[in-house]
């Protein structure tokens, strides 16, 4: 992990080739129409700008698109890496990737697709660092995260580094899917206490939802009521004076609308959640469909800045009422604007 000012550390192929960025062709706005394509489209973005010689080719990429192919595309795939998992060839973060990505990329799906918006822009601060704390839902790729790390980059151009499920750096489905290091590379910290404690340390802006995996884990019929909230969050709050941005996200619920957490097999493959709808029929003929997410609007209520304003070391005690009395005043604020 770098830090957010410096420069040094970034691949050397982005520092050559940022300059060229990334021309959207017929078959990438095909790719961003066909949901099978969003995958493509990430991965060829990625190609554009690291070499990445295990990455996926063009006849496995048409697989793709075709009900079934992305098992034969996976099968030879493995076989053309002699039976092996990908390579890893980058996992620090890369601010000016993030940037590319989020110009090139995440523009388009953010604005025209889910027309995420921030409301109450009041209330966001000039600067950072601080700890943007979300009700989190969907049970789908973390759209609503990716969408208001766009959206806030971009008002104020801040370094933003989502707090993320492990899975989403080191699931076997993940790193068939996306490039080994995509996640890392991006900002993504992964949800693990070091991690995040020394992301907080290091005073970036990081983006963190309180519910943790009980978010997304609790279904349609609860999409708007917040599960219970980690207490880590408020500890590192205190412990290093960093406020709390808290924002209320009304919309996230319809990425994947009725679906319901199939407990037992996401236990059994491992995964923080796993949504039944009619969705995953058509999911299950195309893989690739699993960083695409329904079309929906994306509301984000920035709400006033949160400081523990202690000065003192918090007991446990007091940190579940500080975490609790956040959770229900949040809580209030869903219940008026959904």
């Amino acid at each position: 992990m770098v830090n957010q000012t410096s420069e040094n550390l970034l691949n050397p192929h982005i520092e050559k080739l940022s300059t060229k960025g990334y021309k959207f062709t017929w078959f990438d706005w095909f790719c961003l129409w066909y949901p099978p394509g969003w995958l493509i489209l990430f991965n060829r973005h990625w190609q554009h700008y690291h070499a990445d010689p295990d990455g996926w080719n063009w006849l496995e990429y048409l697989l793709f698109l075709i009900p079934g192919g992305f098992y034969l595309a996976v099968l030879i795939r493995w076989l053309r890496l002699g039976c092996r998992l990908p390579r890893r060839e980058v996992d620090e973060f890369e601010p000016k990737y993030q940037l590319a990505f989020r110009e090139e990329i995440l523009s388009l799906i953010v604005k025209d697709y889910f027309q995420a918006e921030l409301q109450q822009l009041e209330n966001l601060p000039q600067t950072g660092p601080m700890i943007v704390a979300m009700n989190h839902a969907g049970m789908s790729f973390p759209w609503d995260f990716l969408s208001l790390g766009y959206l806030l980059s971009k008002t104020r151009e801040w370094l933003i580094q989502p707090l993320a499920n492990v899975s989403l750096f080191e699931h076997p489905w993940v790193i068939w899917w996306l490039p080994v290091g995509w996640s890392q590379v991006l900002g993504g910290v992964k949800a693990q206490k070091d991690d995040f404690e020394a992301a907080v340390k290091e005073r970036k802006i990081i983006l963190y939802a309180p519910e943790g995996v009980r978010g997304p884990q609790k279904g349609w019929v609860k999409r708007y009521q917040l599960q219970k909230f980690d207490l880590s969050f408020i500890q590192l709050s205190d412990r290093y004076q960093i406020p709390i941005l808290p924002v209320v996200c009304i919309g996230s619920e319809n990425l994947h609308p009725f679906a319901v957490n199939f407990r037992k097999l996401q236990r059994l493959v491992k995964l923080p959640f796993l949504p039944l709808s009619p969705l995953m029929f058509v999911f299950l003929l195309f893989p690739s469909m699993g960083v695409w997410a329904n079309k929906t609007d994306l509301r984000y209520f920035i709400q006033p800045l949160y400081t523990t304003d202690n000065g003192e070391k918090l007991s446990r005690t007091v940190v579940y009422q500080k975490a609790q009395q956040l959770r229900e005043k949040l809580q209030s604020q869903i219940n008026q604007l959904r």
